[in-house]
């Protein structure tokens, strides 16, 4: 009886010391895996201002940056390279000896975990899209979410569809934009998209992701001319769209005032200009 327990005891220990060992060898990976630097520090970073200034990709410098995070592993700079590589669409022009160098990239940095985990990281903006845009239907108001791990198929989710595109439409200079004003510390906040006759306000919300970068983008186009020339000047119009702005599926009783506010409002206040 002793020896069974001494045989269980033994077993136990044996079992413990296991998942210590896998425990503390996970960590280290999650460690190794967290070392590095961002890609941004390197000369290589493969994007360059052309003579008018403006954010290119640099297929010489990207192919640098793959040779050398090949031979020095720098697992931050490396990942962040796997996806400005499907981002640009690399495999679609470079060439052979090239391409087998950054297969070669995409395998040591796991670049099938690097776009699933960008797809996933995506999958709650896609959730605020939809929920906004079915705030908002049928008004001219356009909202969509771009995925730019994957720029030839970047239209992710789209709601109040008015530019006709599908999802996996796609986007294929947005990210150098975006990555341009980024440098610059602009917004691309209520700018005007004129494209034949039609005419569009738009807002493009470009999306982080930490020791990523840029990976994804909110795009709000308004359809300019059907609010300037239709709803502004058709009553009845006006108020469908009014009735559909103000349209409510349920009623709560919650607090969203402040204290004053709340106080004004029990008093008589009855919208935010209502002095």
């Amino acid at each position: 009886m002793i020896e069974g327990l001494l045989d269980i005891i033994i077993s136990l220990i044996a079992s413990l010391v296991f998942v210590g060992i896998g425990y503390a060898y996970g960590r280290y990976k999650e460690r190794k895996e967290k070392k590095g630097s961002p890609l941004e520090d390197f000369h290589y970073y493969p994007f360059t201002l052309d003579e008018s200034k403006r954010l290119q990709f640099d297929f010489k410098l990207f192919n640098e940056a793959v040779s050398d995070l090949i031979l020095n592993k720098n697992y931050q700079a490396g990942k962040q390279l796997v996806l400005i590589g499907e981002q640009n669409n690399v495999r679609q022009v470079l060439k052979t000896s090239h391409l087998e160098d950054y297969e070669k990239l995409y395998k040591i940095y796991d670049g099938e975990k690097v776009m699933d985990d960008s797809l996933q990281f995506l999958e709650n903006y896609k959730r605020i899209v939809r929920l906004i845009g079915d705030s908002f239907p049928d008004t001219g108001i356009e909202i969509l979410l771009h995925n730019l791990s994957n720029p030839s198929k970047a239209l992710y989710h789209i709601k109040n569809n008015v530019t006709g595109r599908n999802v996996e439409a796609p986007a294929t200079n947005l990210i150098v934009d975006l990555k341009r004003r980024d440098s610059n510390k602009e917004d691309k906040l209520n700018y005007e998209l004129n494209i034949g006759e039609r005419k569009f306000k738009c807002t493009t919300i470009p999306i982080y992701k930490d020791q990523m970068g840029i990976i994804g983008a909110i795009c709000i186009n308004v359809d300019y001319n059907y609010l300037n020339e239709v709803v502004r000047n058709d009553k009845k119009v006006m108020n469908e769209f009014l009735d559909t702005m103000l349209k409510i599926d349920m009623v709560l009783d919650e607090n969203i005032l402040s204290k004053y506010e709340y106080e004004k409002a029990l008093k008589g206040k009855r919208h935010f200009r209502d002095f």
